[in-house]
């Protein structure tokens, strides 16, 4: 039976890149069916703590546990069920959709991979542009695109970084109805943004960072909002310099 987890647990994970921390000391808890938002300023370590999460970089202290695994014990079966969307698509742009979908099954070795892809390009609405390649894609487009390569494999842990930049009105509403149809499916859903207006419709909850520390949790609505806010006035003096 492949590995499982229903909720991801980071306990006082720092990291470090030299004499530089990006990440102090952070713990959350995560569970399945629900999305957690990473707000905070540039500089925060919103992308550092995601690539914790996603085991992409070990912690220089402190754990994260999927489950009852570890990524060190766990290995490729817990990244196996790791979806991630970055700043970087991880599309290849004279390729056509249809084209990159394939070649991403065949990285994850799914055994259905034409009827997947097929899934893929419905639910992103790019039936009709299966064959066009991707430079000729709008952002919105490749979004959508690269959202269904993350989530090819079905992953239980979903990691989003800034997925609402440079989508308009439609695109923007489209991720939110495909993030909300992820949690009724029982999926952990982590996303770092800037969008509150986007992100506040779907949030369960929210970590708000400063200089890679938890300034403040919240619930999503005003509080979160709010608590955004300070923040960013905390840290305005001294700017933070983690990703």
């Amino acid at each position: 039976m492949a590995l499982d987890f229903d909720r991801v647990v980071a306990e006082e994970v720092s990291r470090s890149f030299g004499r530089r921390r990006a990440l102090s000391r952070v713990s959350m808890v995560c569970e399945a069916g629900r999305i957690v938002g990473l707000l905070g300023p540039n500089g925060a370590g919103k992308s550092t703590l995601l690539a914790v999460l996603s085991t992409l970089l070990p912690p220089s202290s402190g754990r994260v546990r999927y489950g009852s695994h570890e990524a060190r014990t766990g290995g490729p079966a817990v990244r196996a069920r790791i979806g991630l969307l970055g700043h970087d698509l991880y599309l290849y742009p004279d390729l056509t959709a249809r084209e990159n979908l394939a070649f991403f099954a065949r990285l994850y070795g799914l055994p259905d991979a034409g009827s997947r892809v097929a899934e893929a390009l419905r639910t992103a609405g790019l039936e009709s542009r299966g064959d066009d390649v991707v430079s000729g894609f709008s952002r919105g487009m490749r979004q959508r695109l690269a959202l269904e390569r993350a989530l090819l494999h079905g992953p239980r842990l979903l990691l989003l970084d800034e997925p609402f930049t440079g989508l308009d009105e439609a695109s923007g509403a489209a991720l939110v109805a495909r993030l909300r149809g992820l949690k009724s499916d029982g999926a952990i859903v982590v996303l770092a943004t800037h969008d509150l207006d986007l992100a506040e419709r779907v949030l369960d909850e929210a970590l708000v960072l400063g200089d890679g520390r938890v300034r403040a949790t919240a619930p999503s609505g005003g509080q979160a909002r709010e608590r955004y806010r300070e923040a960013l006035r905390a840290t305005a003096p001294s700017g933070g310099s983690a990703s």
